[in-house]
């Protein structure tokens, strides 16, 4: 009975593949997206606090989602489908379950709009008059103004989500790369090296329990971690690479004109040109998903040397409502005011496309879900469905900025979503390797090498919850 939930899928071929540079794109959105808060926000908090005590984590971090990011990325390379539809094709009650899990998650990321306004309510004091709370909510407010109506006047969605993702992916890297080669942050350098080869120094300061669950977040957004690692299905999905080029895409509802979008996916034939093709999309898949892993690494290596010789000797660190300001450091050191100003306006655009990029994948894969779990909902195209979560998700986050400062809503949506992170790789082991597998050619099925790469994250991961509930709970 293994094989059998895919048995009512077709056969098509597999596509050839076009091209890299018509093809990458996903793996630059994951990187962008992930600036918004690991990189950013919590590993320079970690540091500026503690130094280089943690610094060892943050490439295994990092590596840790990779054999995850490509479980999750195959699954749709070779059926087409969400990953979120191989969930529920693996038991929908399941299914069901993280469903829920994920709607609780994503109920708070209005968080990262009004961390954003955190950085413009410092640049331009405005409005003048208004409290710190209501310059970082008027801009927060104001972002999420433009990019909403940036993705209604679309006429594909997806594609103005890779230009924005990319154009934000390139302005960070520069400014911190920049930043980075001042004389003032190079004399750092060979402290930081060995700190991130694990050379432990004494911690600067008592340890805070409070810290545990910020340390926690920066460990799974080191990168993307929680629900938001599963939007590189819905990337590849709407990119069309593979075999989701037969599925179709999202249309916007007013330039846009209707596009046949399908649930079902379809499996690759057994024909033998198949098998090189195949060997091209799973190449692609391993560059694709290391561009945002060691991109995101990059980054974040760059943001930690910066907190290290800029705010630690200084005992800056963000929080409340300052979450993107202390950080202007980065490029005053080299620039001055203008520097500051300018690492606002950055740090503003890359917080509050976070907005962007989590609204729409979530309102993706609300209408996925629907769609796949009440098949009369079809009687509606599935764009009508994305762009009735896109305004109700719109609608509550709205509501949701209200209820406390950017930081602590960010950290109680990592809290939820790390009981995914910890669930994902079992979910994934069984989905492509046991329920999978068997119904594809033998060219196709993944080898044994990638199992142990995702049995490692599992029990990192596992460990990793076991250790946070250890500190939360026993330790004073």
């Amino acid at each position: 009975m293994v094989g059998n939930k895919f048995a009512s899928l077709g056969r098509k071929p597999v596509p050839r593949f076009p091209g890299w540079w018509t093809a990458l794109g996903p793996g630059i959105v994951w990187m962008a997206l992930a600036q918004g808060s690991g990189e950013l926000i919590w590993w320079p908090y970690i540091i500026a606090k503690y130094g280089l005590t943690f610094l060892f984590l943050l490439i295994p971090a990092c590596l840790l989602q990779y054999p995850v990011t490509v479980e999750i990325g195959r699954y749709t390379l070779l059926t087409g489908e969400s990953i979120f539809h191989g969930f529920i094709r693996l038991n929908r009650w399941f299914g069901i379950f993280l469903w829920a899990l994920m709607t609780l998650s994503f109920l708070w990321f209005g968080a990262f709009a009004s961390a954003g306004g955190t950085a413009m309510a410092a640049l331009t004091h405005f409005p003048a008059g208004w409290s710190q709370r209501g310059q970082t909510l008027f801009w927060g407010y104001t972002s999420i103004g433009v990019f909403l109506a940036a993705i209604l006047m679309s006429r594909v969605v997806y594609p103005l989500i890779e230009r924005c993702m990319k154009a934000v992916a390139v302005i960070t890297v520069t400014g911190l790369l920049w930043a980075c080669i001042q004389s003032q942050v190079l004399h750092s350098v060979p402290a930081f090296i060995k700190g991130l080869l694990g050379s432990r120094a004494q911690i600067p300061r008592p340890w805070d329990n409070a810290d545990a669950t910020k340390l926690l977040t920066a460990i799974t957004f080191a990168g993307l971690g929680g629900f938001w690692i599963l939007f590189y299905s819905y990337w590849m999905r709407d990119k069309g690479n593979a075999m989701a080029v037969h599925m179709g895409r999202i249309t916007g509802p007013i330039t846009g004109k209707p596009e046949t979008v399908t649930s079902d996916g379809n499996l690759p034939d057994y024909s033998a040109e198949n098998s090189g093709r195949w060997n091209r999309w799973r190449r692609y898949l391993v560059i694709d998903t290391l561009i945002g892993i060691s991109g995101n690494l990059f980054t974040t290596l760059m943001t930690c040397l910066l907190a290290y010789a800029l705010l630690f000797p200084k005992g800056l660190l963000p929080g409340e409502y300052e979450l993107a300001v202390v950080q202007s450091s980065f490029f005053e050191v080299s620039w001055g005011y203008v520097g500051r100003s300018l690492f606002l306006i950055v740090a503003a655009a890359f917080l509050t496309d976070t907005w962007l990029a989590t609204a729409d994948a979530v309102s993706r894969m609300q209408a996925d879900i629907v769609h796949v779990l009440f098949p009369r909902s079809r009687r509606f195209e599935l764009r009508h469905w994305y762009y009735f979560f896109l305004g109700l998700l719109t609608v509550i986050t709205s509501l949701t900025m209200l209820l406390d400062a950017p930081g602590p809503l960010i950290m109680i949506s990592t809290l939820i979503g790390f009981v995914g992170t910890v669930i994902f790789p079992v979910a994934l082991y069984l989905l492509n390797y046991r329920t999978l597998s068997p119904r594809l050619p033998s060219w196709a099925r993944p080898g044994r090498g990638s199992q142990c790469l995702l049995a490692v994250s599992f029990l990192t991961y596992l460990m990793l919850a076991v250790a946070y509930l250890w500190v939360t709970l026993f330790v004073n």
